[in-house]
């Protein structure tokens, strides 16, 4: 980093400090005037920070003058610019205050007799000296401001993922309100949850929502008034944007578990293409049938093996044209016509294929409870592949 008050004199210094012993107050008066967020006091905290600020950073202006050393000690301005933070303020009120004091100093400066004996190159060299001095100190000042601000949004996020991993479980009302308050959450009427990576950026862009990066994907617990409707959907993919998601169903704060755990069963079947493939955001309530089947995969197994043994018994070609058909036909709720318009085929077509699958299945499809069967493991099916 430059060091500008390097190309100063050495005797410069030593020889501006007494006519500048008083500074100190002149600019602090400056400041108070001028900046009115200063025009208070000089007491408690604040004043003894801003006294400080202002002769360390003079005395050691001077002392710096005709050196080539850095300036290697800003805990004082990190400091200052910490307290800004703290006391709720921007940074502009210190930056204004940078100003005037620098401004005041130079003031001094260039009316002391010191300055009038000096040619116009060093004149020139202090100006630079001081202008690079307090621009380092207003870094450090920047620098503290940026600390305190992380500092306190890590700490908001801990709490929030505190909450998240709270409504995640059974918890009662007294626990909920005081992880709440502590994270600065006023907690809605319903909820529902999402599944979805980067759920802390996705909560951002959702008002009165809170999300945390849990393992094995985020949550975000979505403020909700009722029942979800076309307006709050858009919103919710308005956030997700392209991003694989899983809403649970709506539910009262005290149920906010039973969303979450809905939407995190149906996130490994979503991110695997096997609910709604090329939608980013499906409900998960809109897909029970899978997630049942997916929560008990050895008896969906056995009865894909049992139900679906004769079309196993085809050859392959035969076999995918047999299972086509008796998708569609199940799903036409045995209407012929209807079957035949879904598989692009004749009518007359459709009744002989479905002779064939009648052979194959024996009474299984004039029995309500072994079409119930077939329909099922059709669709658990896909899960098994």
């Amino acid at each position: 980093m430059d060091r500008p008050w390097s190309r100063v004199p050495t005797w410069v210094g030593a020889a501006l400090r007494p006519e500048l012993a008083d500074a100190t107050d002149g600019i602090i008066s400056a400041v108070r005037a001028e900046v009115p967020e200063y025009a208070r006091p000089l007491t408690g905290r604040f004043g003894a920070r801003i006294t400080e600020g202002v002769s360390v950073a003079l005395g050691q202006f001077l002392d710096l003058l005709g050196r080539d050393d850095p300036l290697e000690d800003t805990t004082v301005y990190r400091a200052l610019g910490q307290l800004e933070h703290r006391e709720g303020r921007t940074l502009a009120a210190l930056q204004s205050a940078y100003q005037i004091g620098t401004r005041t100093l130079w003031q001094r400066l260039a009316a002391s007799t010191t300055a009038r004996q000096l040619p116009p190159e060093v004149i020139f060299s202090l100006a630079e000296a001081l202008f690079g001095y307090v621009e380092q100190l207003s870094a450090a000042s920047v620098a503290g401001w940026a600390d305190e601000e992380a500092s306190r949004a890590g700490s908001l996020q801990a709490r929030r993922h505190a909450l998240v991993e709270l409504l995640a479980r059974p918890a009662t009302p007294a626990e909920l309100e005081r992880a709440a308050a502590a994270a600065g959450w006023t907690v809605p009427p319903r909820v529902a949850a999402l599944a979805v990576e980067d759920a802390v950026a996705v909560a951002a862009r959702l008002p009165g929502a809170v999300g945390a990066d849990l393992d094995p994907v985020g949550v975000v617990v979505v403020a909700a008034r009722g029942e979800p409707d076309a307006a709050w959907l858009e919103r919710v993919r308005g956030a997700t944007g392209e991003r694989r998601a899983v809403l649970g169903p709506v539910v009262e704060p005290a149920q906010a578990h039973r969303s979450v755990e809905l939407a995190q069963a149906a996130w490994p079947l979503h991110a695997a293409g096997r609910l709604d493939a090329g939608v980013p955001l499906v409900r998960a309530d809109e897909h029970l049938l899978p997630l049942l089947l997916a929560a008990a995969p050895e008896l969906a197994s056995a009865l894909v093996e049992r139900a679906l043994a004769p079309l196993r018994a085809l050859p392959p070609g035969a076999a995918a044209r047999a299972e086509e058909t008796l998708r569609a036909w199940l799903d036409a709720h045995g209407d012929v016509t209807a079957t035949a318009a879904a598989l692009h085929v004749h009518p007359q077509t459709v009744r002989y294929r479905l002779a064939g699958l009648r052979e194959a299945f024996g009474g299984a499809l004039d029995d309500p409870a072994a079409r119930l069967e077939l329909a099922v493991a059709l669709r658990a099916a896909p899960l098994e592949r």
